[in-house]
């Protein structure tokens, strides 16, 4: 449509197009609230959960920017509050913690079984031996021979090969559980079921061997004993070599990037399962990552709404079926038209930033530097006090932490750490900066630079429920081209597999004497 048809059509159709439009808003209205209705009424019937990652809200495009905002927002900012239609009780809400117990309870139960079956199996291993020598005495002690010197040292190898199992055991399997892995081990159920079928058929062996026809020869039943134990060290050999040392020696490099942010990192890795990868990326991501700051994720969003907001599009002909994709079409040409001039709004934006960054860093050194003296001061004053009047470091701390609050916690909200970082952990943190003698650049360097996740609170760490997604089998091998991922409530962790190549070396020799070389001076030489 050309410009003429869109003037022309406009001032001939103007008080048309008023009375059309009121009716349109007014049958809009009426359609608005009898979809309302319906769907309230629907509500009570039916809820849908989605198990997709819940996406961050948009930010309104009347409000501010994140920048532009006040540093004293706790103390201005106005919380407005309703009534919801569906709302909870006291009664409903203790109900509601009662209903959770029970699944939690579960969990935890659940989480200890490994190591009841292995406390239970190691049991029977104990017991195994010994009651192979003790049966035999209680059942026809009358018919048994003497036992001999030879005997008497199976007894003493005996002992100590069940003290040496039980500690080996101990050492091995008797560990605290790290994490709940999704499926069973597949090595450790393989050991299992392997020492239940040597026991089996020891045990079976014994009955139709020993115990039916009452074996007098009591050495050659203490030495079928040792042969047992014999055998369950072997067993534990075997375990150590799977679960110890088969995965020492690297033969894959994985990547691991965080969906949000990028932030990457490499680690090797040897012959294991997936999901044991998955529970070592998990180990070395507490301690190699940076914390998740979802608050440096906004600025984008924010900008590209600040760009939609201040376009407008009219419509002309009125409402029609495809109105509102016309109007998004719209908006994404218009704001592929300003990307010519959307970087150096990105450039002076980034560079204010950094200006008050380092503006209130500034500010911050200077009142911890001020503190620390104060401290110092307090300390020299103290010294010639009784001993029963010294200030406790708790106590010089919530001294003179006003004074460095507000530079702190301007810096805090301008970085977007501050819901890193409460009152209580800044104090103790001080606190242990005086006991210990620090000084002040110590004790900002938690505050200037963002340091791996186990380095704050557990009210900061964003997931401890992770989940494992993978086409393949989480208990197979690692491969070349493997793929996972580690999903949490607010990130992921995506994880991609290489095999390391291999490497040839060849070797060169190099003559010693290829390196000697003669030096011939002539005798016209100038002095």
């Amino acid at each position: 449509m050309d410009t003429e048809s869109i003037h022309s059509g406009y001032s001939h159709h103007s008080n048309r197009s008023r009375g059309s439009n009121k009716q349109s808003e007014r049958s809009s209205r009426d359609r608005h609230k009898s979809h309302s209705r319906d769907s309230s009424s629907r509500s009570d019937k039916n809820v849908t959960i989605s198990t997709s990652s819940p996406q961050p809200p948009q930010p309104d495009q009347s409000s501010a920017p994140t920048d532009a905002q006040d540093d004293n927002w706790g103390e201005t900012t106005t919380a407005v509050t309703g009534t919801s239609d569906h709302s909870l009780s006291q009664e409903d809400l203790a109900g509601f913690g009662k209903d959770i117990e029970g699944p939690v309870e579960k969990l935890n139960c659940i989480r200890f079984l490994p190591l009841i079956l292995t406390l239970v199996l190691g049991l029977l291993v104990l017991v195994t031996p010994l009651a192979f020598l003790v049966l035999p005495q209680l059942l026809w002690p009358e018919r048994l021979q003497a036992c001999g010197t030879a005997c008497e040292g199976l007894f003493l190898s005996l002992a100590f090969k069940l003290l040496i199992l039980l500690l080996a055991g101990w050492a091995l399997f008797v560990r605290p559980a790290r994490a709940s892995l999704p499926r069973i081990a597949v090595f450790r159920a393989l050991l299992g079921l392997l020492t239940l079928l040597l026991l089996l058929s020891y045990w079976l062996f014994f009955g139709v061997r020993i115990l039916d026809s009452q074996d007098e020869n009591y050495q050659g039943i203490v030495q079928f004993a040792v042969s047992l134990v014999d055998a369950l060290l072997f067993i534990h050999y075997l375990a150590v070599v799977l679960l110890e040392i088969r995965h020492l020696q690297p033969c894959f490099s994985l990547c691991v990037v965080r969906s949000t942010d990028g932030e990457t990192r490499h680690y090797n890795l040897g012959q294991i399962s997936i999901q044991r990868a998955a529970l070592v990326i998990l180990e070395h991501y507490y301690k190699d990552f940076s914390v998740h700051n979802p608050a440096l994720l906004t600025a984008a969003k924010s900008r590209a709404a600040k760009h939609l907001a201040g376009l407008k599009v009219y419509n002309v002909d009125g409402a029609g079926s495809d109105a509102a994709t016309a109007q998004s079409r719209a908006k994404i040409a218009a704001a592929a038209r300003q990307r010519d001039t959307s970087h150096n709004e990105l450039y002076y934006e980034e560079a204010e930033h950094d200006r008050r960054v380092r503006k209130r860093r500034a500010r911050l050194v200077v009142a911890v530097e001020e503190a620390f003296t104060h401290v110092r001061r307090l300390q020299e004053e103290e010294k010639k006090k009784p001993p029963g009047d010294e200030m406790d470091p708790r106590e010089a701390a919530q001294a003179i932490f006003p004074s460095m609050a507000r530079a702190l916690q301007k810096y805090l909200r301008t970085t977007r750490q501050q819901h890193c970082h409460s009152m209580d952990s800044i104090q103790a943190h001080l606190a242990f900066c005086i006991t210990h003698n620090m000084t002040p650049k110590a004790f900002l360097e938690s505050y200037l630079m963002s340091g791996p996740t186990l380095q704050y609170g557990r009210e900061c760490w964003q997931a401890r429920q992770w989940t494992l997604i993978s086409e393949a089998s989480v208990t197979s091998p690692l491969r070349h081209g493997t793929e996972f991922q580690l999903k949490s409530s607010d990130f992921s962790l995506v994880v991609t597999s290489k095999s390391i190549p291999h490497l040839k070396l060849s070797e060169e020799y190099v003559n010693p004497k290829s390196h000697k070389f003669v030096l011939q001076l002539q005798s016209e030489t100038s002095v």
